[in-house]
């Protein structure tokens, strides 16, 4: 049998708006959350954090963008992107950290060269 390949640029998840999950989230995919989750994110792929979204997690992924609220923890093996309505609260480790015009950062902030996405380990804040 063959191994499907996961096309990144199709939702392959979604949390709506009204919905609260809490607990591990694990996806292959982009995933977009639009609701309230409460957790940790762990996946080598993208997570959009919707303009009603509200995460309180560790997110360990390759690539996140935020629209709506974050608070936590990131490490990001790509990028983070926070656009002009998002709002992130934490520490942040990632490559490439793109912030605009509008949106709101308060966050401990390393980029690095090669950042392994790996929920294996906390992000540890004296790496800062």
């Amino acid at each position: 049998m063959k191994d499907k390949k996961v096309d990144e640029t199709k939702i392959s998840g979604f949390l709506d708006e009204g919905t609260e999950f809490s607990g591990t989230l694990k996806f292959a995919g982009s995933f977009r959350i639009d609701g309230f989750y409460k957790g940790k994110i762990e996946s080598g792929s993208v997570l959009i954090i919707g303009n009603k979204g509200k995460v309180e997690a560790e997110l360990f992924v390759n690539h996140v963008v935020i629209n709506g609220e974050f608070i936590g923890n990131i490490k990001a093996a790509e990028r983070v992107e926070i656009n002009s309505q998002g709002r992130a609260t934490g520490t942040i480790i990632t490559p490439k950290l793109i912030v605009e015009e509008g949106a709101f950062l308060e966050a401990r902030c390393q980029t690095a060269g090669h950042i392994a996405a790996s929920g294996s380990e906390s992000i540890d804040k004296s790496e800062l």
